[in-house]
């Protein structure tokens, strides 16, 4: 008989992500003490929806959470092959360190754009540092004979260009997405949850190798940090996670999708594994479409009056569903529910019958669309 097969590490993971979790809760009550001396506090203005001073620096807590889940990682016997092979997990926590001080400043001081801006660009050129960065790439279109899909091999600039890029982006959108008590941290438990169920596949898929286990860990550490701050931060919050928390999950997410699949050697799969190998980076895409998509229309919004791209207003898609009739909670929840069913569905299209999927998935999206509307057909 030949040797048992290795079980996912499914359980190592679960308790990584839950140390994560408790450490972020016990030390978020710290950070609200600390924020409230330093004067990082939210007072009332007129685009936000509270209507009391609510401290910051949420992502104090957060990143001490997952400071915690890696120290227990680096010393069980299995996750600690992330450590082993790869700089995945401390080029992130190396990331992390500089925008989460970054966001600190600016939940304290109030740092302009640029300045931020500075600072996501040198967390994400961390990341590059390190090696975490697209290399290789694979696109459905220009196929050459009897092959579908082609395979950009990118050079040196254009993997940093394009790394950064997607790190950019997420960092701005889930900072953008966090105007509603609990909306952040739960799109972020969301994304990371369908970004780790999907790294649990394709570890199990590529007979466990090293290079599949960074991305589930980073996964499991930021789906825990988000867990563990949602009881502080759901409606009614005793404490905003702030820039400095917004961007550290952007960032984690962008580590997390780049270490699963930015070193592949795509020309080894047909198409069809191409595009399965490339599903982190769609569930992350998927999850983020609402906030994306708020940034792309308040981008918009903003250049077309005149004004900068980084100004506040009222017109988010929170906003809006607040002015349709939902309750602060009612309008959390749908737009969970818009981005699970998106992350699920996109990590599902990889593992279950298409037919399926997208059945289920339509019927989701039916239930979402008419629970959004409802009270407006009310007021018919």
């Amino acid at each position: 008989m030949g040797p048992a097969p290795a079980i996912l590490p499914l359980r190592e993971y679960l308790l990584v992500a839950l140390t994560a979790a408790v450490l972020t809760f016990l030390l978020t009550g710290l950070v609200r003490v600390l924020a409230m001396r330093a004067g990082a506090v939210t007072m009332p203005r007129e685009r936000d929806v509270h209507l009391t001073p609510i401290p910051r620096l949420g992502g104090l807590g957060m990143y001490g959470g997952i400071l915690g889940g890696v120290l227990l990682a680096h010393q069980l016997p299995v996750l600690r092959r992330s450590f082993e092979f790869s700089w995945d997990v401390v080029a992130v926590l190396t990331a992390g360190a500089i925008i989460v001080a970054v966001g600190a400043l600016d939940d304290r001081f109030e740092l302009d754009s640029l300045t931020k801006l500075a600072g996501q660009v040198t967390a994400a050129g961390v990341l590059v540092l390190f090696g975490v960065q697209w290399f290789i790439f694979w696109v459905p279109w220009n196929g050459g004979a009897g092959l579908q899909g082609s395979v950009l091999v990118l050079g040196q600039d254009q993997a940093v260009l394009l790394t950064v890029a997607l790190a950019v982006a997420l960092m701005n959108a889930m900072n953008f997405v966090d105007g509603l008590d609990g909306l952040a941290a739960g799109i972020g438990l969301i994304a990371a949850a369908a970004t780790g169920a999907f790294a649990l596949h394709l570890l199990d898929e590529s007979g466990r190798s090293v290079s599949a286990y960074p991305p589930t860990l980073i996964a499991a550490l930021v789906g825990g940090a988000c867990l563990g701050f949602l009881p502080h931060n759901f409606q009614p919050a005793r404490i905003f996670m702030g820039d400095s928390g917004a961007m550290l999950i952007g960032l984690m997410l962008a580590g997390a999708t780049t270490s699963a699949s930015g070193r592949i050697d795509f020309r080894q799969y047909s198409a069809s594994d191409a595009l399965a190998l490339l599903s982190p980076l769609l569930v992350v895409a998927a999850v983020l479409f609402v906030p994306l998509l708020d940034l792309v229309l308040a981008v918009v919004r903003r250049t077309s009056a005149g004004r900068s791209p980084f100004a506040a207003d009222k017109r988010h898609l929170h906003h809006r569903l607040l002015e349709i009739g939902h309750s602060h909670r009612r309008a959390v929840l749908l737009i969970y529910l818009w981005a699970a069913l998106l992350a699920f569905g996109a990590v599902a299209l990889t593992v279950f019958d298409v037919f399926v999927v997208v059945w289920g998935v339509g019927v989701g999206l039916l239930v979402a669309v008419l629970g959004s509307v409802v009270p407006r057909l009310r007021a018919r």
